[in-house]
């Protein structure tokens, strides 16, 4: 019988953030600013279609909203939680349910937005110059790279982090 031999090392490596990240729109800018200045040096690249692939792309991403419903003696007596694609959706989604009067009534108490309760999530696949494709991951509270083999890619990552307030 053949064994399986090993052929790559893919790594993991998680940064806990001190101060979760305050609201979507700092989230949004520093995502953006990763993929707008490639500060970990990645390279384009020509995909099996043919076509261009920038250096770093979002890979996948979610936001999900919280509304709490308190009474009139400032009990919770529900929760909704929404889970969108897109930044413009998690806003659209929680305005819709915070002006839902029928949804009020039926909960038996005001919405209310539950900021610190929400969570983001955004993925970026970046091109390392060696051909690996990695990703940083960025949470509310978390900043993950998984799948690279080479410790300079996180030497480079926690460089930047390191660099970046928000990221302490």
């Amino acid at each position: 019988m053949a064994d399986f031999v090993q052929t790559t090392v893919n790594k993991t490596a998680v940064r806990d953030l001190a101060v979760p990240i305050a609201d979507v729109t700092s989230f949004n800018n520093l995502v953006q600013s990763v993929i707008d200045d490639n500060p970990f040096g990645c390279v384009g690249y020509t995909g099996a279609d043919g076509q261009p692939v920038a250096p770093v792309v979002r890979n996948r991403e979610h936001y999900t909203a919280k509304v709490n419903f308190i009474d009139g003696e400032g009990k919770r007596v529900g929760t909704v939680s929404l889970q969108s694609p897109t930044i413009a959706a998690f806003e659209a989604n929680a305005a819709e349910v915070l002006a839902n009067a029928a949804l009020e009534a039926a909960m038996g108490g005001e919405a209310v937005r539950n900021g610190p309760g929400e969570t983001y999530y955004a993925q970026l696949k970046c091109h390392d110059p060696s051909g690996d494709d990695y990703y940083v991951t960025f949470t509310r509270k978390t900043v993950r790279i998984s799948s690279y083999q080479d410790d300079a890619i996180r030497t480079a990552v926690e460089a930047w982090a390191d660099a970046v307030a928000s990221l302490d």
